[in-house]
């Protein structure tokens, strides 16, 4: 399942691919909470890597923890103008699975790792497109659990 938001204009977009996790534990969701807001533990893919080794980097990065991947739930894309860079198009393909236990601290000083509730999560996340996928994840666990 793909979706787009936003309308695109007549410019010229920066295009940034992301690959994101969803970690979930019973209705328990892990997201990163920063001075921002919640997110998705993810990020840009670099050159030369897979949306699973994005995924792994980042997840060291943002939370000391390895990934378990159980599989990829949908992806979104979204047209917009970011402040510092312009006309910006993100494309994001989220996965879903488990964190392994922390085996290093994480790099990133300012993003923690939460375990928030679904009922407490839904509609907080700080991008539209990621609380469509955080409902698509829901509607998967409902359906498989």
């Amino acid at each position: 399942m793909h979706k787009v938001f936003g309308t695109k204009e007549n410019a010229e977009y920066l295009d940034r691919e992301g690959a994101y996790f969803i970690p979930y534990r019973n209705n328990e969701i892990g997201v990163i909470k920063t001075p921002k807001g919640y997110f998705f533990i993810g990020g840009g893919v670099e050159d030369g890597e897979t949306h699973l080794e994005c995924i792994e980097r980042e997840c060291l990065e943002e939370t000391g923890c390895s990934s378990l991947v159980e599989g990829k739930l949908c992806s979104a894309e979204t047209y917009g103008k970011h402040p510092a860079i312009g006309y910006f198009h993100p494309i994001q393909t989220y996965y879903f699975g488990r964190l392994n236990e922390r085996i290093l601290p994480p790099t990133e000083k300012d993003h923690i790792l939460c375990r928030v509730d679904y009922s407490e999560l839904k509609g907080k996340m700080f991008l539209e497109m990621q609380n469509w996928a955080l409902d698509r994840l829901w509607i998967h666990l409902s359906h498989t659990l």
